[in-house]
Parts: structure tokens; sequence; C-alpha cells
């Protein structure tokens, strides 16, 4: 069964950092784009960051470029979201999410819509 389980999620003050995992059941989850997606209460979720299947190319919504990195070991098959100098409005619940097709991620922000597997989320919280 195709599956995708985050996990690195906690508590933490501003400022702070947290590494968030996504472990993929199935080696063919190589080939999809994947990407990170929250989303806090009473709000629509909304995207964070994509990646390619290589790794090798990564897009961010405008808010977290520069404090977010995200990566992936397909080897491993896990993906990644480094989070540095971590402020209250990142507060959320983080959903990592895979696309089910081959093919290059567009340099732009992704709709929920354009992906087909998605992760129970991990809980992020960050402290004034």
């Amino acid at each position: 069964q195709k599956q995708l389980v985050e996990s690195g999620g906690g508590v933490v003050q501003s400022g702070g950092s947290l590494r968030l995992s996504c472990a993929a059941s199935e080696r063919t989850f190589s080939n999809y784009g994947m990407g990170w997606f929250r989303q806090a209460p009473g709000t629509e979720r909304e995207f964070v960051a994509s990646i390619n299947s290589r790794g090798d190319n990564t897009f961010y919504r405008d808010t977290v470029r520069g404090r977010f990195t995200i990566s992936r070991d397909n080897a491993k098959n896990t993906v990644d979201l480094q989070m540095d100098s971590l402020k209250p409005e990142d507060t959320a619940v983080y959903y990592c999410v895979a696309e089910s097709g081959v093919g290059r991620i567009p340099p732009r922000v992704r709709s929920q819509y354009e992906y087909d597997y998605w992760g129970q989320g991990t809980q992020v919280t960050v402290s004034s």
C-alpha cells in the first residue's frame, strides 16, 4: 500500500529549528515529485515547498523561502523539510505529499489538488 508517514514535529520557541521527515512506503515514490503543505486551525491548507524526483529542483512559498529547505534521499525513500528561524506564523499541521506522475515540477505555488498521496500530518507549534 502506498503511504506517506511524517515525523519530527514538536514545540519550539520562535527562532528555533525543526526537521520534519517523510517516509515513503514504496520505492515508486522516488519517481514522483513531492512536497509539503501545512494547515493552521481555521485556515485553508497551503503550499509550503516542492521537490522534483531527482531532488535537484525545488520551489518554496515566499514566506518560507530562505528559512526552509526541502530535500530527499531516494535511497532511503525519505523527504525532509528543514525549518530554521521558525515564527509563530509557521504553527500548523504539516503534510507530506506526492504526485502520481513523472515530470518536472513547475516553479510556482502548487494547489493541493495537484497531489495524489498525502500523509496524516505532524504538528508544528512555534511559541513567541
